[in-house]
């Protein structure tokens, strides 16, 4: 331990310097803020939010592409319709993933960090909501130090 004003080595037990007369007082440490906890449980709602939203085009799509309760003509290529049900379970299936992920993220499993990046990437071309939320996920956890402190809160809980 040295004086913080002239120094000078200091042994523990000493109060002052015995150069300057310096009150040795030993600095706490301030504690490092872990800035993926305060971003991980609104991360996770929005993506258990965006999942729900995807889930309104996939039900909407699974009754327009029904024979018996599609209100398109019946003069359409025969060809729309299984395409509008696959378009369904696409929608479907990306509420799917949004969902695990908001899961994941909020029960702070290992797995959803990585998910939440590889899909972050992909809603940045589904505007406005979708932007937005792979922007907020890409900003919380891209950057190298996301990754040690997301995994020191998986394994913390």
């Amino acid at each position: 331990m040295y004086c913080n004003r002239c120094g000078v080595p200091l042994e523990a037990s000493q109060r002052f310097c015995p150069k300057c007369g310096t009150a040795v007082h030993p600095s706490p440490m301030m504690p490092t803020r872990n800035r993926v906890a305060g971003h991980i449980r609104l991360l996770g709602i929005l993506w258990l939010a965006i999942a729900g939203l995807r889930l309104i085009p996939a039900m909407a799509l699974f009754v327009i592409s029904n024979p018996a309760t599609s209100p398109i003509p019946p003069d359409v290529p025969p060809f729309v319709l299984p395409l509008l049900h696959i378009l369904a379970f696409v929608f479907l299936g990306y509420a799917a993933v949004s969902a695990a992920i908001g899961w994941g993220l909020l029960k702070r499993q290992t797995w959803s960090r990585m998910l939440a990046l590889i899909f972050g990437v992909l809603a940045l071309i589904d505007p406005p909501f979708g932007t937005a939320l792979g922007i907020y996920t890409l900003w919380v956890l891209l950057p190298a130090e996301s990754g040690e402190q997301f995994r020191q809160l998986a394994e913390a809980a």
